[in-house]
């Protein structure tokens, strides 16, 4: 692998700077096994890192009720599963000092996640990154979500650096494709619980602290 000055680190959010794709993944499984008893945690586990329009086209072919992936997303919407949850509980704190050290060291930090902006906005202000980000993305900016690059190739444009010294922290199959489809280094964040293919990623971690060294 060609080694570039990395100028700009890009965080994923659901189930790298919070552990939080665990959670919702339980409360989804308890929804459609209301519609549908025989849906399995394996059959949605292919929604993680994707839009919601994409991913509850997944669970509308899972649960095959009849009724559309929009309708089952109002619906599980109106639970409201969100206020529910305390995101410094799952808040993988050494997000906060990680950020702090990168920006010591004259690096650009930046989020981009699929996740629609009023839920990231609340996560970043909870847990207190909002003063951390140089830029804030949402997959709701586009056209297409991951593993499509735009997201990617976006955020890098909008920070002004280019893409090859852009290092993205992401976990799940389809972020790690769309940060290396726009020509990035990446680490993933190692998990073992939804069967994610990680063999695409440059470096391996269990604490995001760890990415330090290879800065």
């Amino acid at each position: 692998m060609e080694k570039h000055k990395i100028c700009a680190v890009i965080f994923d959010m659901d189930g790298v700077i919070v552990d939080s794709e665990y959670v919702y993944m339980q409360y989804i499984l308890a929804f459609v096994q209301k519609k549908n008893p025989s849906v399995t945690m394996e059959e949605i586990h292919p929604i993680i890192g994707l839009s919601s329009e994409a991913s509850w086209g997944i669970v509308e072919k899972a649960v095959a009720n009849g009724q559309s992936g929009m309708e089952l997303l109002r619906e599980f919407r109106g639970l409201d599963i969100y206020s529910q949850i305390n995101y410094n509980d799952i808040f993988r704190a050494d997000t906060l000092t990680t950020a702090k050290e990168l920006h010591r060291r004259g690096m650009k930090v930046a989020l981009a996640s699929s996740t629609g902006p009023r839920l990231i906005a609340r996560i970043v202000e909870d847990t207190g990154m909002r003063p951390e980000f140089d830029l804030i993305v949402s997959g709701n900016q586009f056209r297409q979500s991951k593993p499509n690059p735009e997201i990617y190739h976006y955020t890098a444009a909008t920070l002004g650096i280019p893409e090859e010294q852009c290092f993205v922290v992401e976990d799940s199959t389809v972020g790690i494709q769309a940060a290396k489809n726009a020509g990035m280094t990446v680490a993933a964040y190692q998990d073992d619980r939804f069967g994610f293919d990680q063999s695409a990623a440059d470096y391996h971690i269990t604490s995001i602290s760890e990415i330090l060294k290879y800065l």
